[in-house]
């Protein structure tokens, strides 16, 4: 975890994989609390430090997280990432299918309909509308690509359930190292190569317009497919 902005109202920080933002069932400290101690232990505060969940990212992702340091700003970021005010951005690698496909878009909006299985710890998409299913939506753009892996760039419309991670194996994109939608192996460490690269947003006290960019993880390909992508 690296804290990438703070002020009085908000801070964010850059997570790493196997991180997690809130409590779960395996007992590990979440980012929320460990961040909690890192305030009052650099600020000398002597009582309890606020610290409010905004939203969250799956444990294997890397990328951007906005915590509220203040219950009003937590109040209006809630009903901002409710309302898809606050627009995220995600960088993902995957197979690079158009180095044998050339007819497949480098850039397209998708919508599918997901239907989350809890047993499973997993969504699933289907072409068709269907009673127990959700909407998704998401457009993704190539931005470069190596031999074997592919950089895209990709904007969510809706919230749901392992979305990306969901729709992109849908189409034939599983991202690098995502057992469970696809890829054929895992990373080294055990994430996916999915990143929250960047968060713009309106800030819920000073109005200000925000933007955030997380750096990519220190890894080779990561590295590669960036300086390819600033090459345009």
């Amino acid at each position: 975890m690296k804290i990438i902005y703070e002020d009085n109202h908000i801070v964010a920080v850059s997570k790493n994989c196997h991180e997690i933002v809130q409590g779960d069932k395996t007992g590990d400290e979440p980012l929320s609390e460990t961040l909690k101690r890192l305030i009052k232990e650099r600020d000398a505060k002597p009582g309890n430090v606020f610290l409010g969940v905004t939203h969250r990212l799956d444990r294997p992702t890397t990328g951007i997280v906005l915590f509220a340091k203040t219950s009003k700003a937590l109040e209006r970021l809630n009903r901002m990432f409710a309302s898809s005010e606050v627009h995220k951005t995600y960088w993902a690698i995957v197979p690079n299918v158009w180095a044998q496909n050339k007819e497949l878009p480098q850039e397209q909006e998708l919508k599918h309909w997901l239907v989350r299985r809890e047993a499973q710890n997993r969504s699933f998409a289907y072409d068709a509308p269907r009673p127990d299913a959700k909407e998704a939506r998401l457009r993704y753009k190539l931005l470069s690509a190596t031999e074997r892996y592919a950089l895209l760039e990709v904007q969510l419309f809706t919230g749901r359930h392992h979305q990306i991670r969901c729709q992109l194996s849908h189409i034939g994109l599983p991202i690098r190292g995502d057992l469970k939608y696809g890829a054929p192996r895992s990373n080294p460490d055990g994430g996916i190569s999915l990143h929250a690269r960047r968060v713009n947003f309106i800030h819920p006290v000073s109005h200000k317009e925000i933007t955030l960019e997380a750096p990519v993880p220190e890894d080779n390909l990561w590295k590669a497919l960036e300086e390819l992508s600033a090459k345009g």
